[in-house]
Formats: structure tokens, sequence, C-alpha cells
């Protein structure tokens, strides 16, 4: 037994500490606040309470007011959290399609234009306060604009959202904030209506059309859930961010000079700044955590910050690493109520973080940021006061083009040696493929499941095949010594992209500096600059001369803008006499080794630099398809389909084809978005959720990696 409180005005300063401290002190801990219930703090016994459903429920039962959260709150029903399977399933499957990854590529537009709006209401005044003008109301604007409502809503209600996440339970503050959402109540039930007898092309008109199996009252709480879960969730992450960017500049100054790691270092924003700090669980039959004893009836807070910080799962927890691969993270939750908003939350959050760091990246705080009442369920800021040097206007920003997130299957059409240790593939598909620009990469997914990023070298007017350079490296991690021994024409080869970290932007006169295998995204650059007339020269460096790729090509066809510094021959180039030598406005363009880059950063002086680095980001990632996967066929019990999973397809993939609606995030099977009950046959796991014991039961299994062992299975879809 412990005092705990969760809400204690102590806690909000610091609730890793306190929670480092209890794991330490008793992982397992009784707390008579609120009428007394568990505290959990280890990541293991964490994930295992949010995954066991049928143990700890998510449901009310016999309290009286939600029971996700401790203290309870005296709030209407949110369909589907508040519902354990199989009765939260129809909600998740009515949902999941509205957010799935496309869907919310399909939004990315809009996004943009909200935060170009908003930044552009304040951008010239030179100051901000980031909760109440950005982090706040693109939220709730995009939040809203997705589902439907009307423009003039978005501030009447962006207030008492926040109003409400941010109060301490019972204050009279988040009285005052549930009161003001009353009007979202009756609004919801407007809409509702009105897109019956005229849809538009918004959430709830799908929600409407495709929902007729429900009351009005459960569409009404899946509408409310949807807003409450997309607001202030995503307010607090990026305030928090922006927070810690502006106390370590030199973590903002590396996501400006490396805009690639965002990707990255988004997931580890979400594990340092979990915005659902805590849930909990009402115990449904005498069981133990973690060896403790529980009882029937009890009440168990389960804290996605504290698993976030175990550091037996993250070493050392309380640093912001920005290149940690933090898989597993627990901020969206686990299992079968995992956030279904995953990845518009990330989106939204991504769009925010970039234009701050293009459009006033030198922010400063005025004074320290403004924490919110309570971080007890939710942390948050109330206040992020900040100055920057004025800006321009940008009006409303041309669409952007898809993230490439999709997978593709491309054929390996040719593996030609351009240099000693180099290869080029050129990949073909079965017809035009998307475009692209100097600067963007693939992902490679190799048969041994690595997944690689190799830039793309070729001519962006060729629409029918893509070309990357691949260096085999003795010392790296196998994904190049892979591509050079095991690929061969003819393989199909999983692809994700083209994406673009790197994109070359328009001006007068470019230095391009290449190393080594960096000159791969800089030949693209360099064509692309040429015919946009602009003056340019490139310096580019490697080991000997046969090991420089492209290099004969490039000087041959450019003569002496191109100065080629084989180190064999000529030494290091000289770094610092060329960029003295530039002009004023040229812009830089490296890609190559990390010691190169480091020695451009510290030479450039006040010249413009644009630098390409590919981070490895941990460990390997599991491959959506091994090499060796053969066809099987699963039956899906409920919706009365049987299918075909050729080879060369995910199981998710077949049944997204028949339920579009089904679950699922990271795709690599350590999230359990995707954790389905097998009915029949036997699995082939390959995630890295289940334990040895679920395994062997063979009762769930996680169908985006996950196969079948034998040749038929029975699903629970």
């Amino acid at each position: 037994m412990v005092e705990f409180d969760h809400h204690a005005p102590e806690f909000t300063i610091d609730p890793v500490r306190q929670y480092a401290e209890l794991r330490d002190k008793s992982p397992v801990a009784w707390t008579e606040s609120y009428g007394g219930h568990w505290v959990t703090t280890r990541y293991d016994d964490i994930t295992r309470i949010a995954r066991d459903d049928a143990t700890f429920s998510s449901a009310r039962n016999d309290i009286d007011g939600i029971a996700f959260v401790i203290p309870e709150s005296k709030a209407l029903p949110q369909y589907p959290i508040e519902l354990d399977p199989p009765q939260s399933t129809p909600y998740r499957e009515l949902i999941n399609p509205l957010l799935s990854r496309s869907a919310v590529e399909a939004l990315v537009p809009m996004i943009a234009k909200h935060v170009t709006e908003v930044i552009d209401a304040f951008i010239e005044d030179g100051s901000a306060d980031l909760v109440h003008q950005l982090t706040n109301p693109v939220p709730t604007a995009v939040t809203l604009d997705w589902l439907g409502f009307p423009r003039e809503d978005w501030k009447r209600l962006a207030g008492p959202i926040h109003d409400l996440f941010a109060a301490i339970p019972g204050s009279e503050r988040e009285q005052r904030g549930g009161a003001a959402l009353g009007f979202m109540g009756d609004r919801i039930f407007q809409l509702m209506h009105d897109r019956r007898e005229d849809p538009k092309d918004d959430a709830i008109s799908w929600l409407v059309a495709h929902g007729k199996a429900f009351s009005d009252d459960e569409l009404a709480s899946v509408i409310f859930l949807l807003v409450a879960g997309g607001v202030d969730t995503t307010t607090s992450l990026t305030g928090s961010t922006l927070v810690h960017l502006a106390n370590h500049p030199e973590d903002r100054a590396r996501l400006i000079r490396e805009p690639a790691l965002l990707d990255v270092a988004t997931e580890e924003f979400l594990r340092k700044f979990a915005p659902s700090q805590s849930m909990a669980r009402t115990v449904m039959t005498d069981t133990t955590i973690g060896g403790c004893p529980v009882a029937h009836g009890e009440r168990v807070l389960i804290p996605w910050i504290a698993a976030n910080h175990d550091p037996e799962v993250f070493p050392d927890p309380d640093r912001v690493i920005l290149d940690r691969d933090p898989r597993g993270h627990l901020s969206f939750g686990i299992g079968s109520h995992r956030c279904a908003g995953a990845h518009l939350a990330r989106a939204m959050f991504r769009e925010m973080i970039t234009q701050v760091l293009e459009r006033f990246p030198d922010y400063r705080l005025t004074e320290p940021a403004t924490p919110t009442e309570s971080w007890g369920n939710q942390s948050g800021w109330d206040a992020i006061p900040v100055t920057f040097t004025p800006g321009r206007k940008r009006g409303t920003p041309a669409p952007k083009t898809t993230t490439g997130l999709d997978v593709q299957v491309l054929t390996l059409d040719a593996v030609t040696p351009i240099a000693d240790g180099v290869v080029s593939l050129r990949l073909v598909g079965d017809g035009e493929l998307p475009s692209w620009e100097p600067g963007a990469h693939l992902d490679l997914i190799l048969p041994s499941g690595k997944v690689r990023q190799y830039s793309l070298t070729g001519d962006p007017a060729d629409r029918e095949s893509y070309q990357v350079a691949v260096l085999r490296e003795p010392a790296g991690r196998g994904g190049s010594a892979e591509v050079h021994e095991v690929l061969t024409p003819g393989a199909t080869l999983r692809v994700r992209g083209p994406k673009n970290h790197f994109p070359l932007v328009d001006a007068e006169r470019y230095l391009f500096v290449a190393g080594g295998i960096g000159i791969t995204p800089i030949s693209a650059m360099v064509r692309a600059a040429d015919a946009r007339g602009a003056d340019w020269t490139l310096l580019y460096g490697g080991r000997t001369r046969a090991s420089m790729a492209f290099a004969s090509a490039l000087h041959e066809q450019y003569g002496d803008r191109v100065r080629l510094v084989p180190q064999d021959e000529f030494g290091h180039p000289d770094l610092a006499g060329t960029f003295a030598a530039a002009p004023e406005g040229t812009k830089v363009y490296c890609c190559g080794p990390e010691g190169l880059l480091t020695a451009v950063e510290n030479t450039v002086g006040d010249l413009e630099l644009h630098v390409e680095r590919f981070t490895g980001g941990g460990a390997d990632r599991v491959a959506p398809i091994p090499a060796d996967a053969r066809a099987f066929e699963v039956t899906l019990v409920r919706a009365g389909h049987t299918l075909r999973v050729p080879a060369n397809r995910t199981l998710l993939e077949a049944i997204r084809d028949v339920v579009p609606g089904v679950p699922y995030d990271c795709e690599e099977g350590y999230c359990g978005s995707c954790e389905t009950r097998v009915l029949a046959g036997a699995a082939e796991h390959r995630d890295s959720i289940l334990s040895e014991a679920e395994r062997a039961g063979g009762s769930t299994m996680m169908i985006c990696v996950s196969r079948c062992a034998t040749d038929r299975l029975s699903l629970d879809l």
C-alpha cells in the first residue's frame, strides 16, 4: 500500500519520476486514492492487462461513469472504447475504413491547408501562444472539418474540448467544459439528420450511410469519441514536442538539417510525451498482476507513460533520442482498444512540426510554458508563449502528393555493376509508376525482411522504371550484402515510396557535394539543375576513381563543372576553399558518409545547406512476407468468405479486399492492432507481441505479418 495520487499537483511537475520511484519501490501497488485502486508501472504488466479484455474490462459494468479512467468520469457513453470485444468489434469495423493509412493520406492536403491558414494568422506578428494559436485550433479544425461540422463550430468547440481534458477531475473547469459541450451533442444529432437527407463528402455522411445497424445514440457516441480522441491528444503531443525543441536547440537544429529524421523522431516524441498518460481497467475475475493477487471488481491504473519509460524496454528512457527506434511504445495503447486515429494524429503532428521548423525555426519561449492542471489522465499545456522573427504568409499550399506509405510489388529487371562494389538495380511494374522528384528514395523490403532506403538515380521522366544504386558495405548490417548476393533479374521486390525528404528547391546557383555512394541522389539533382538552366558545380569525392559510381558519365557529359577528387590521387576535397569561392546565395546540397557531412556542416559558413542522412533506426524490421512464403486459404467466418492468400501477399492485404474495416497500424507485428481470433487451423506466428504460451495456445494471431502453418485458417472476421 502506498500514498499515490496521479492527479496531484506535484505529479504534474514530473509524472515520469513519480512512476519510476514507484516502480523501484513496488511495481504493483495499492493506493486508497479515488476509492482504492491498483497502480502498475512495468511495461510487461501494462501490455498484458491492456490486451486481456476478458480479465480486465474497459466497460462500465457496475460503475457509474466512464470506467476507462480513474476516477470515473460522469459523461455520456463513448463507443467503442467503453465496450469489450466482441461488443466493440462492429464499432471498430465501422470507423476503421475512415482512419486507414490510405484514407488519412487523402486528408494530407486538407491538413496542410489548415496548418498554413492558422500559422498565416500570426506569422507576421513575431509572437504567438502556440497552444491557443496553433496546437489547439489545428486539430480541432482538421477533426471537425473531416467529420463535417460547419466552420462556425470550430472555434466554439476548441476551448471546451481543451478544458475537458486539461482540468482536474471534478473541478469547476471540467464542469464548464462539459456544459459547453452540450452544444456539440445537439449539433451531432442535427448533422446526422442533415446528412441522411443530403449526404456530403465527409465522415458523418459515411457513418450514417454505413452505420444503419446502429441507433442514433450509438452513432452519436462514436462521433463524440472521434472528436474527443482526435483533438486534444494531438494538441498535447505537439505542444510537448515544441517545448522540448525550444529547450533543446541541438535537437531542433538536427531536425532542420535532417528533415528525414522526423518520421523516426515522431515515434520517439510519442514515447516520451504520451498525450494519454493513463487509462484504467476493472478486474473481472480473480487473477494476478506481476505475481500480486488482485480481486474481481477491483480497479487497475495502466499508465502508458510508465510503460514508455521502463528502462528494461527503453534504455536511457528519460532522454529524447531522435533516431531511437521506439517500436512498441504504448502511446496509442495496445490490443483491441489501440487508438484507431493513430495515422491521423501522426499526419497532423508532422505537418505542424514541419511548418514550424520551416516558417519560424528560431522561435523561443518568452517565459516557461504553463502545463495543464492535471497530467493524471492526459498531459498537455495551457500556454506556450513564444517570439520569433516575423515571416510571410503563404496562402493555401498546393495539394501534396501521397506520402508513399503503401507497398507495391515490382520486378527486378536488371542488375548492373557500375563501379567497384556498386550495382545498379532497375525495377519495373505492370504499368506507369508513381512520379518522383530528385532527392526521392525508395524503401526496399528485401527477401530477408530487412528494410533499406536507396535514393533514386534515374530520370524522373521515365515512368516505366525506377533505378537505384547500392554499395556493398562489408561492415554494414547485411542489407547491402543481400542485395549483391541474393537479388537477381526476375526477382520480385516489395517497395514503399517514392518518398522525398531531400527535395531540390528552386535556386539560381547550386553547389553539389557528394561522397562515395552519396552521389546517388546528387546525380539526379545535377541533371535537374542543368535542365533548369541553373548555375551549378559538383564536387565529388571517393576512395578511388574506380569506386566512384557515375563519375565518368557525369564528367563526360558536363566537363569541368564536375570536379572528381579520388582520395588515392588527390587526398580529401578542399571544402573550405570550395565554400569560400562560392557566390553569395549559392545553395549547397550534400550527401555522403557521416564524416563528410560533419566536415561540410563545420565549413559551409553562411551558405544555405541541405543534407541527406539515412538513419538506421535500430533493429531490422520484420518482413511482411518471408522469403519461403507459400499460398494458403483463409475463411472469414462472420463475413462468409473464403479467400486464397497468394505467396506474394500478406494475410492482411487479402483480408482488406473483403473487410476494409479490419484494424491495423504498424504492419510489422509489434503494435497489436490487428490481433484476430483463430477459430481453426494453425498460425505461423511472426509477431513480437505474443508470448510463447500464447503462441502455443494458438487462439489469436497478428494478421499483418503472421501466416498459415498449414493449408487453411478460419478467423473470427
